[in-house]
């Protein structure tokens, strides 16, 4: 992922002091990657530590599309604690606030409150575009793996 993004934001020149060229994509696959994984660190290991909060995604299985996507996006705004059932994600998004804090240390075109605003709305994106993932890939990969086991048959008779 940060490579995509990296490569995204070099495309795009979307902080102008990283360059462009091989060394311009490595600083930008540095830091996307860095905000990635800092995020990551904050919403899965400190801040849920720290609030009693359990960060994993439990997939809903059942239900229609719609349904299933929605519960899927909610989980962002809405988790389980240790012990008191649903609970407001504060892990999610205190860890993201910080991984964003962290990262205007390192990015000095990056600092206004439009581009902070901005990698907060990309990270939380991608965790909810990870628990749609989560919640869809079964479905997807056993359908995928049926048509292909049918397509080889029909190819070995």
């Amino acid at each position: 992922m940060g490579a995509l993004f990296g490569g995204l934001g070099q495309l795009t020149n979307s902080n102008k002091s990283l360059g462009q060229g091989g060394a311009g994509f490595a600083r930008y696959f540095g830091t996307s990657y860095g905000d990635l994984l800092i995020g990551n660190y904050m919403t899965e290991a400190v801040y849920p530590s720290i609030l009693h909060q359990d960060p994993r995604y439990f997939r809903r299985g059942t239900g229609s599309g719609a349904s299933r996507f929605a519960y899927a996006l909610s989980r962002i705004v809405w988790t389980h604690g240790d012990s008191r059932g649903a609970q407001f994600n504060y892990s999610e998004w205190l860890g993201n606030v910080t991984a964003v804090g962290i990262s205007n240390a390192y990015d000095r075109d990056g600092r206004d409150a439009g581009s902070s605003l901005s990698k907060l709305a990309m990270q939380n994106g991608v965790d909810a575009f990870g628990n749609v993932l989560k919640e869809f890939w079964p479905d997807l990969h056993r359908k995928f793996i049926r048509r292909m086991r049918k397509g080889i048959e029909r190819l070995a008779q």
